[in-house]
C-alpha cells in the first residue's frame, strides 16, 4: 500500500489515491479504474455469512463465523450478513420515518442543516458534498447523528462515564429538536440504531477472533463507540445525464471508502450499491433480501497494517449505521498483524483525529469544527 507524503497528519493513503492506485490489492487493474464499465453485478454467496452463530454459547460456532469474516475482510473487505436478528418491523419503521423527513420541503429541512452543527449532525442538502474530486457533486441528501450515551441501552449511568471518554462525544440535541414536528421520527430512528448497536457489539468480538486476538480485545475500546447513523435519500439522476457541466461523471454518492471500524448498510431491493472489483470495474452489489452489507473501514485497515482491506464503493438507496471506536482511543497496529515480512506501516492516531481529518476533506459547506 502506497503511503501519502509525510506532511499529511494521517499517514494513511487517501481513498482517492487508493481508488486510482490499487495495483497492490488489485493487480489485474494495473492501478486504473474504469469509470464507465457496465457490469452484470456482484453476488458472491461465499461472502453471505449466516451471522446467527455469533450468539451461540459455543466458541467453535463463533470462531467459524470469524473465519468466514477473515476471508472476506482480507480479500474484498465487503460481505453480506443474514439471520442478523434485526426485526424487519424495525427496519420498515425507520425507512418510513426517513421518507417522512426527506419528503418535507427544503425550507423545513433547512432548519436542521448540518452547516449549523458543530459535529456533523443533521441534514445535508443535495450537492453539498463531493466524496470524490473526479466525480460530480453527490446528488444525495442525508440526515445523520452521532453516538449519544443517553440513548445507549448498555449505559446505565451517564454520569459515571470517565471524562476522557466523555470529551470525545459529538452528539447534539439539535437534530432531534428540529425534527420534533415528525411525531415518530426520533423514536423509530433510534429503535433502528439500538438494534444495529447491539448487533455491532457482537460483531466486534468476532472481528477480534478473526484477527487471532482474545474475543474481548476491543471491548474496552468500544464501550462508548462513535456509532453514527446516516439516513440517505437519493433523488433520481435524469436519464442520459452521464456527466455534469464540468464533464465529471454523475453519481448519487461518489466513490469512497468508509472511515472507521466497519459500516453496516441496509439497502432495499432496488439496489444501487457498487463495489470496485479487481479489474477496476463497478459491479452492482446485488441486494439480497433479509441481509445487511458490512464494509471494512479505513481505521480497521490501518490498525491491521493493511491485513484487512477497506473497499472503494459508491452507493444509492440505502441507510447506514457506522460502528467506530471510543473517540479518545489511540490504537497502534495490532501485534497479530505484524511480523518480519509485514513491518509496521503507520503511526498510532486517535479515532477522533482520524475521523475529523476525513470529514473535513468531503464537507463543502463547512458545517463542522466551527
Amino acid at each position: 500500500m502506497r503511503r501519502i507524503s509525510d506532511g499529511d497528519p494521517s499517514g494513511f493513503p487517501s481513498w482517492q489515491q487508493r481508488k486510482t492506485r490499487r495495483k497492490d490489492l488489485y493487480p489485474q487493474s494495473e492501478g486504473t479504474v474504469l469509470l464507465n464499465v457496465k457490469s452484470h453485478g456482484y453476488h458472491d454467496h461465499r461472502h453471505n455469512i449466516r451471522i446467527s452463530r455469533i450468539y451461540s454459547d459455543s466458541l467453535e460456532d463463533r470462531q467459524a463465523v470469524a473465519d468466514e469474516i477473515r476471508t472476506a475482510a482480507t480479500t474484498i473487505g465487503f460481505f453480506y450478513i443474514k439471520n442478523h436478528g434485526i426485526p424487519i418491523e424495525t427496519i420498515d419503521a425507520c425507512l418510513e420515518a426517513s421518507r417522512d423527513f426527506f419528503h418535507q420541503s427544503l425550507e423545513i429541512k433547512q432548519r436542521v442543516n448540518q452547516a449549523n452543527s458543530k459535529w456533523f449532525n443533521g441534514w445535508n442538502a443535495p450537492k453539498s458534498h463531493r466524496a470524490n474530486a473526479t466525480e460530480s457533486l453527490d446528488q444525495r441528501e442525508s440526515f445523520g447523528f452521532r453516538y449519544d450515551p443517553r440513548y445507549d441501552p448498555a449505559v446505565s449511568d451517564v454520569d459515571s462515564i470517565p471524562p476522557e471518554i466523555r470529551a470525545g462525544f459529538r452528539a447534539e440535541e439539535y437534530g432531534w429538536e428540529q425534527t420534533a414536528n415528525l411525531a415518530h421520527f426520533k423514536q423509530d430512528v433510534l429503535a433502528y440504531w439500538w438494534s444495529c448497536l447491539g448487533l455491532a457489539r457482537r460483531l466486534i468480538r468476532v472481528f477480534a477472533l478473526a484477527l487471532d486476538l482474545p474475543e474481548d480485545y476491543f471491548d474496552k475500546m468500544t464501550s462508548h463507540p462513535d456509532a453514527a447513523v446516516a439516513l440517505n435519500y437519493y433523488p433520481s439522476i435524469p436519464a442520459g445525464a452521464v456527466r455534469d457541466s464540468n464533464n465529471a461523471e454523475m453519481v448519487s454518492i461518489g466513490s469512497h471508502t468508509d472511515l472507521q471500524f466497519f459500516t453496516m448498510l441496509w439497502q432495499n431491493m432496488n439496489g444501487g450499491l457498487q463495489v470496485l472489483n479487481r479489474e477496476g470495474q463497478w459491479p452492482n452489489a446485488q441486494p439480497i433480501e433479509g441481509t445487511i452489507v458490512v464494509n471494512i473501514g479505513d481505521y480497521l485497515m490501518r490498525i491491521t497494517n493493511d491485513k484487512f482491506v477497506s473497499t472503494v464503493h459508491r452507493a444509492k438507496n440505502f441507510s447506514s449505521n457506522e460502528r467506530g471506536f471510543n473517540f479518545n482511543e489511540t490504537c497502534g497496529l495490532l501485534s497479530s498483524c505484524l511480523d518480519e515480512k509485514h513491518p509496521a506501516k503507520y503511526k498510532p492516531i486517535s479515532c477522533d483525529e482520524w475521523v475529523q481529518l476525513r470529514f473535513k476533506v468531503t464537507n463543502l459547506e463547512g458545517g463542522s469544527g466551527k
